[in-house]
Order: C-alpha cells, then sequence, then structure tokens
C-alpha cells in the first residue's frame, strides 16, 4: 500500500471519529440532565391514613346522606358501568373478580357466598359491621384508604354527586329497598332510637255521658183520686162488673 491510499484510510478514520464525536457533544447539549440535590422521590403520607385521597375538599370526604333523598339512580346505572367489569349486579348474578351487588346495601361486610374475600375485608368486616350508607359512602370514595389490605383495584370516586347516584342505583337492586337514612343538622346519620317519635294521634274524646232525663215524678192525687194537671192524666177505672155480668136490673113500680 503507498501513502496515498494510507492517507486516505487515516483520513477516513480520522473524518469519523470527528463526526461522532460532534454528536456525542451536541446531544449531551440538548438531553442534558442534571443530578438531583436529594436522590429519590419525597413520598408524603397524609395523618389519616389516605383517608383524604377520596374527598372533594382535602378532609374527610364529603357526605352523600344528605343528596340520596334527591339521587338521580338512573345516573347511577350509568356510573355502575365502571363497575361491571368486576361486578353484577341483578339478583342471579355471578360473582366475578368482585361479588355481586345484588341487595348490598345494609348488607354485613364480607358475607356473600361463594365468594374469597381479601385478608383486609374480612378484618374489616369484624364485629358485625354491615354496608351502611356512610360505609359504602366511604369505600366508594377511595377503597384502600378505608379498607387496608383491600383486593379492590378501584382509585374511588371523588365527586359526592356521583357516589350519592352510584348508591342510590344499588339501594333500588334489592328485593325490598333499604330506608333511607335520618339525616341529622350536620349531615350524619341519625340512629333509628334517636329520631323524632312520630306524633302520636290524639285519644278519641270520650262522649259524655248521656244525662238521663230525670222521671216525672208522680202529682199526688187528690183527696177523691183525681190527678193534678201536672201530673200523669190516671188510667179510667173500670167499671165494676155486676153480678152475673148483667146491668143491674132497675126496681119495679109499685102497683097503684
Amino acid at each position: 500500500m503507498d501513502s496515498f491510499e494510507l492517507n486516505k484510510v487515516l483520513g477516513a478514520v480520522l473524518g469519523t471519529v470527528f463526526v461522532v464525536f460532534s454528536v456525542s457533544l451536541v446531544s449531551d447539549a440538548i438531553f442534558s440532565s442534571h443530578a438531583p440535590e436529594t436522590p429519590g422521590y419525597a413520598i408524603v403520607a397524609s395523618e389519616d391514613g389516605g383517608a383524604s385521597a377520596g374527598s372533594d375538599s382535602g378532609g374527610a370526604p364529603e357526605s352523600v346522606l344528605p343528596l340520596l333523598a334527591s339521587a338521580d339512580a338512573a345516573n347511577g346505572a350509568s356510573i355502575f358501568k365502571r363497575c361491571a367489569a368486576c361486578h353484577t349486579d341483578d339478583k342471579s348474578g355471578a360473582n366475578k373478580v368482585g361479588p355481586n351487588l345484588w341487595g348490598v346495601v345494609d348488607r354485613p361486610v364480607a358475607s356473600h357466598e361463594g365468594f374469597s374475600y381479601s385478608a383486609g375485608m374480612q378484618a374489616f368486616a369484624e364485629g358485625g359491621k354491615t354496608w351502611t350508607y356512610e360505609n359504602l359512602d366511604h369505600f366508594i370514595a377511595n377503597p384502600k384508604g378505608f379498607v387496608p389490605g383491600t383486593a379492590m383495584a378501584f382509585a374511588g370516586l371523588k365527586k359526592v354527586k356521583e357516589r350519592a347516584d352510584l348508591i342510590a342505583y344499588l339501594r333500588e337492586q334489592a328485593d325490598s329497598p333499604a330506608p333511607l337514612p335520618e339525616v341529622g343538622a350536620e349531615g350524619e346519620a341519625v340512629p333509628a332510637e334517636e329520631a323524632a317519635p312520630a306524633e302520636q294521634a290524639a285519644p278519641a274524646e270520650e262522649a259524655p255521658a248521656a244525662e238521663q232525663a230525670p222521671a216525672t215524678e208522680a202529682a199526688p192525687a187528690d183527696n177523691d183520686g183525681a190527678a193534678t194537671e201536672q201530673g200523669a192524666a190516671p188510667q179510667e177505672e173500670a167499671a165494676p162488673e155486676t153480678d152475673g155480668g148483667n146491668a143491674e136490673e132497675a126496681p119495679a113500680q109499685s102497683a097503684q
């Protein structure tokens, strides 16, 4: 190989190195990344154990109880479509990833036949808990925050109106819909024994005993036996019967 060809090969190699080095410098300038001052990610846990994650305003979830009486169950049926991948809502519906939800309102927690509940849900059910309107509200708002350890992967409904409509729909999916709760001044449920008793019907007024008219006192009779004007008229005395029932004959006239 003569010197001319050797110079061409060396020039090509150097040119390639120059191009690669230039591209590296330009890409570093465009896609530069700076090391963070503190490595890793800061995870801030809420003091209430995550219960506020399902709230609309940063505190505890806004209660659905005041909205249930006017909730739109038809809209709740549309919202339930998001749950249909894991739950059925008809009476004969089978369990899927989640249990069947027919009659879920006021149903004991973790009690649906044939479904294998998570350890977290079984622990939550201890003490005889039921799916009251309040428990459903908190669970739908933030499942993992309300029942730690639950296998339910749903993130929760943040809007209180959507939760009210969904619960109103679930309430209707039962043989006998559960009665709506009594709501106190602050939006909490009022226990049945503390609810205002029904106004008792006024007892029927006893009719006063009918005044008995005093018996008319018979007026004293006169010496001759006749009743006075104020007394009742005495019955006529029957004429005395004659002997043999015949009228007394008139005495015969003496013969002249």
